[in-house]
């Protein structure tokens, strides 16, 4: 282990408040364990006087480790964090729902910041053993994409974690619901059409009784189906403002990418041409799709080859991303991954693929070293 002078970090401890490491002698042995309290401020400044010290190990945040993690390390942690982000999620009804949204955050947006196709990746993917539901699932697709949209935007730091806070709650209040029509095979009842219909103002409303006091993330949650024409819902709003705009627009996009019961996926490539045919000369329905591309990472392709692939990083343009070929011409799994840039003619792209019964075979590892 390495060690450093409990003075050097001082600024990250308070009297009263438990000591948020494990305090050391000069020889290295445990003096105080994280979690005692310090009584007083004599008590701090005798540890200080004695030459303290704290393991270096322990003062690294998840986001520091992040950072510091190889690229073969980041899809396992990429499932760790947004398992915990959905646990989160799911326990709005409890005490300390801000503080939990708070303290998990972080790690989902600093591995947005480290790879941005990686984000993208999760979103795309589709594996049947997903373990989070429908509506859970939703919420973290339209977050990245609303984050990663607004950074596109050049829209500043906070403006782009507050679109993530946004496209994250939105639905909050119909968690449950969605995933119980996400599996339905009966029509949309009256009583479900309603709940849909009153969710955003109902989602504002529990975020308002959690705790969140951000005037503007509550008013672009109330207004995420807003529309300048005065067709949107629940009010036929015409202003709903530019953060419910932009939140709205990924919530349409990463929905075409999800499936549901008696409903298909829609493969990347149309998902994006349509949102670009639909609306593309609005700003923001044209910076998502030059964000994700017509072939974003995660999207399953055949090459000029013959092969088949999946893509794992974007290219120089929307048409030309790196993808990693899983198959040869003859359709034989190759023993490892190999890196093909489809903007060599021999490996452009032919066609678009569904992923089902791909992703448990694929080398997690190996693709985010090819990427």
């Amino acid at each position: 282990m390495q060690y450093s002078l409990l003075s050097a970090v001082k600024h990250r401890i308070s009297v009263g408040v438990g000591l948020p490491f494990n305090v050391y002698n000069l020889d290295c042995s445990l003096l105080l364990a994280r979690g005692q309290i310090l009584g007083s401020q004599a008590e701090l400044d005798a540890l200080l006087q004695r030459g303290s010290l704290v393991d270096l190990a322990e003062l690294q945040s998840p986001s520091d480790l992040i950072r510091l993690a190889s690229p073969e390390q980041l899809p396992v942690i990429w499932r760790q964090s947004l398992q915990q982000l959905g646990a989160a999620l799911c326990a709005s009804d409890r005490p300390g729902f801000v503080q939990a949204l708070d303290d998990v955050t972080p790690a989902v947006l600093t591995l947005i910041e480290r790879d941005r196709d990686l984000a993208i990746f999760q979103i795309i993917k589709r594996m049947d053993q997903e373990p989070l539901q429908y509506g859970i699932r939703h919420a973290l697709h339209c977050a990245i994409t609303s984050f990663l949209v607004a950074q596109r935007l050049g829209w500043s730091d906070a403006e782009s974690h507050k679109a993530f806070k946004v496209g994250l709650t939105m639905d909050i209040s119909i968690l449950e619901l969605q995933a119980q029509m996400a599996e339905q095979k009966t029509p949309v009842t009256p009583a479900q059409r309603a709940a849909v219909h009153s969710h955003p103002e109902r989602s504002e409303q529990m975020l308002a009784l959690a705790g969140i006091t951000d005037s503007e993330w509550l008013l672009a949650v109330a207004r995420h189906h807003e529309t300048p024409d005065g067709k949107g819902y629940p009010h036929g709003c015409r202003e709903p403002g530019d953060l419910a705009t932009l939140v709205q627009r990924a919530d349409t996009y990463t929905a075409m990418l999800n499936p549901r019961h008696g409903r298909a996926a829609m493969a990347a490539d149309r998902a994006g041409r349509m949102m670009f045919m639909q609306d593309g000369s609005h700003p923001m329905t044209a910076a998502l799709v030059k964000e994700f591309g017509l072939y974003p990472p995660g999207c399953f392709v055949r090459l000029a080859s013959g092969e088949t692939g999946v893509v794992v990083k974007r290219g120089a343009s929307v048409m030309t991303p790196i993808v990693a070929a899983l198959t040869t011409p003859y359709g034989s799994p190759l023993p490892q991954p190999m890196r093909r840039d489809t903007a060599e003619r021999g490996y452009c792209i032919h066609a678009v693929l569904g992923d089902r019964g791909q992703l448990e075979r694929l080398p997690a590892q190996a693709l985010a070293s090819l990427a």
